[in-house]
C-alpha cells in the first residue's frame, strides 16, 4: 500500500509553502481556486487523498490572526513542519478573519485537539488565563501583551536587538535619532523602545519625546506618515530607528520625496530582517529575529507539555543579531542641533 504523502512533500512538489498546503488540506476557504487545484492535483499524484483533515487525536491548533506575510509566514511554516515531525497534525486558523472573538473559548471542548500554538494573540491576558485554567495546553508565540508568569511563551530578545541597532547608530555619530515605534499597547513596542532609550542613555543622550512616533499598525504606509512628521521638523533627525522593516520601507519613501540621500543625509534602520528589507535600495540595516526557530521552539515546548514534562523556563527569549547593510552610515558633519 502506497504511503500517504506528507504536507511537506506536497509543498516541495508544488513550490508552495507548507502553510498554504495545510490550508487546502484542512478545507479552509482562504485559498485561490488555482492554488487549491494545484495542491489537490499534487496530493492525488503523490498518494494523498486530498480530503480535508478533521481534528484527529493529536491535532495542534495553530492560530495566526494576521496575513501570512514575510514575518508570520516563516513562523507558521516552521510550526507546521515541526508538528508533523512529531507525528501530530496541524489545524491552521489564519488570516484577519481569525480575529473573531470567542475563538479561544471553544478550544478545550473541541474533540481531538491536543493543544495549541497562539501567535501574537490579540486577547487580553485574562482570557489566556481562563484557557490555562481549563487545562488546555498551549504556547504563546510572540506575545502581544505580557502573559501571566505561568503561561508558556516564546519570543525574541527585543530589548537586546533594539539596543544593538541603536548602539550602531550612536557609534556612527548619530545623536538626533527619531524612533518610529509600534502600537503603544504591544509588549514588543515597550521592549524595543526600552532598548533604544538604553543605548542612547549609554551615550549620554536623553531621548526626546518629540522624536518618538507610535503607529497603530506597523505598516509601510504608517511608517511613511510617521517619517514625514519627523523629517518635516525644523531640527530633523539624522537617523530613524524603525519598529520593523515595513515601517522602515515607508521611511525610505519619505526620505526620497524630500531629496534626502540614504545613508549620506539620513540613516534608516529596521527590525525583523524580513525579505522586504533586501528588496530596497539601499538594502536595510536591521535586526535579525530567528522567526523559524521561534516556531520550532514553540512546538517543542508544547510537545514537552503534552508529554507531562516540567518546564523550568516558561518564558523563553531567542537571541537577536544586528545585520548591517547599506541604509546606515556616519552622521552628517553638520548634524542639526537639538532645539
Amino acid at each position: 500500500m502506497k504511503k500517504r504523502a506528507t504536507v511537506r512533500q506536497i509543498a516541495a512538489e508544488t513550490g508552495l509553502s507548507i502553510a498554504t498546503v495545510s490550508r487546502v488540506l484542512n478545507g479552509q476557504d482562504n485559498v485561490a481556486p488555482r492554488t487549491r487545484e494545484l495542491v489537490l492535483h499534487a496530493a492525488g499524484r503523490l498518494g494523498h487523498d486530498g480530503s480535508p483533515r478533521r481534528a484527529a487525536a493529536g491535532a495542534v491548533f495553530v492560530r495566526c490572526p494576521y496575513l501570512l506575510d514575510d514575518y508570520f509566514g516563516p513562523m507558521v511554516s516552521s510550526i507546521v513542519e515541526t508538528i508533523e515531525l512529531h507525528g501530530l497534525t496541524a489545524v491552521i486558523n489564519a488570516g484577519t478573519a481569525a480575529r473573531r472573538p470567542g475563538v479561544l473559548t471553544g478550544l478545550p471542548g473541541t474533540a481531538g485537539l491536543a493543544g495549541g500554538v497562539l501567535i501574537l494573540p490579540p486577547e487580553e491576558p485574562e482570557e489566556l488565563a481562563r484557557l490555562r485554567d481549563q487545562r488546555f495546553p498551549f504556547v504563546v508565540l510572540d506575545p502581544r501583551t505580557s502573559p501571566p508568569r505561568d503561561i508558556v511563551a516564546v519570543s525574541s530578545a527585543h530589548v537586546t536587538g533594539a539596543r544593538l541597532v541603536m548602539a550602531h547608530l550612536v557609534e556612527l555619530g548619530h545623536r538626533q535619532v527619531g524612533i518610529i515605534a509600534g502600537p503603544r499597547e504591544w509588549l514588543v513596542t515597550t521592549s524595543r523602545t526600552a532598548g533604544y532609550v538604553a543605548a542612547l542613555a549609554d551615550a549620554g543622550v536623553l531621548p526626546a519625546p518629540e522624536l518618538i512616533r507610535f503607529v497603530n499598525e506597523p505598516s509601510v504606509q504608517n511608517g511613511y506618515r510617521a517619517a514625514c512628521e519627523l523629517l518635516d521638523r525644523a531640527a530633523r533627525p539624522t537617523a530613524l530607528a524603525c519598529f520593523n522593516d515595513k515601517t522602515a520601507v515607508g521611511a525610505l519613501r519619505a526620505a526620497r520625496e524630500r531629496g534626502l540621500r540614504v545613508p549620506q543625509d539620513l540613516a534608516i534602520a529596521g527590525f525583523d530582517d524580513a525579505d522586504i528589507g533586501q528588496a530596497t535600495h539601499p538594502m536595510l540595516t536591521t535586526v535579525h529575529q530567528p522567526l523559524a526557530e521561534m516556531g520550532r521552539m514553540a512546538v517543542t515546548m508544547l510537545v514537552r507539555m503534552l508529554k507531562g514534562h516540567d518546564l523550568d523556563a516558561r518564558h523563553v527569549e531567542l537571541g537577536t543579531d544586528l545585520v548591517v547593510r547599506d541604509s546606515t552610515g556616519p552622521a552628517p558633519a553638520n548634524e542639526p542641533a537639538r532645539p
